[in-house]
């Protein structure tokens, strides 16, 4: 276990994402883990929730419950919201091996699905474009 990300309440359950590979206990193609607790205390680990792709293993990101729809994907949809890291590009000495990409789960973070339009940001051609942190301003109702 690795970098916790996006921690979230929703129905009585706290949600926690990590960065995790499965097939190891050493750093390596890193997938999104995934615990739920009841208390903070006592927790219980699911099924990976974001595994790699076409765009790269999963760095950090972070977690929301969109209560109002405001992504389109439903309302009170899990949305995460994480870093593409592709090791390929990395290799082919690019700087610009890191994207952020979308998944949202209608069922509390049980399945998840990929959004078709990722990466929602490309890289803007920095070394270190990673670990995007989503929150809710309620003066202006947007997500930033």
């Amino acid at each position: 276990m690795n970098d916790p990300n996006g921690m979230v309440f929703y129905n009585g359950t706290y949600h926690l994402f990590f960065q995790h590979n499965p097939d190891k206990p050493v750093w390596g193609p890193m997938h999104w883990g995934h615990a739920i607790s009841a208390d903070l205390v006592n927790w219980k680990e699911q099924p990976i929730a974001l595994y790699p792709d076409a765009l790269g293993t999963i760095f950090s990101g972070s977690a929301v419950i969109d209560v109002n729809n405001t992504a389109g994907f439903g309302k009170n949809a899990m949305v995460a919201i994480y870093t593409n890291h592709s090791h390929a590009i990395e290799k082919e000495g690019f700087e610009t091996y890191q994207t952020q990409g979308i998944a949202y789960s209608l069922d509390e973070g049980k399945t998840w699905t990929k959004y078709k339009g990722n990466p929602v940001l490309p890289n803007p051609r920095i070394r270190d474009f990673r670990d995007p942190k989503v929150t809710w301003h309620e003066a202006t109702k947007n997500g930033s």
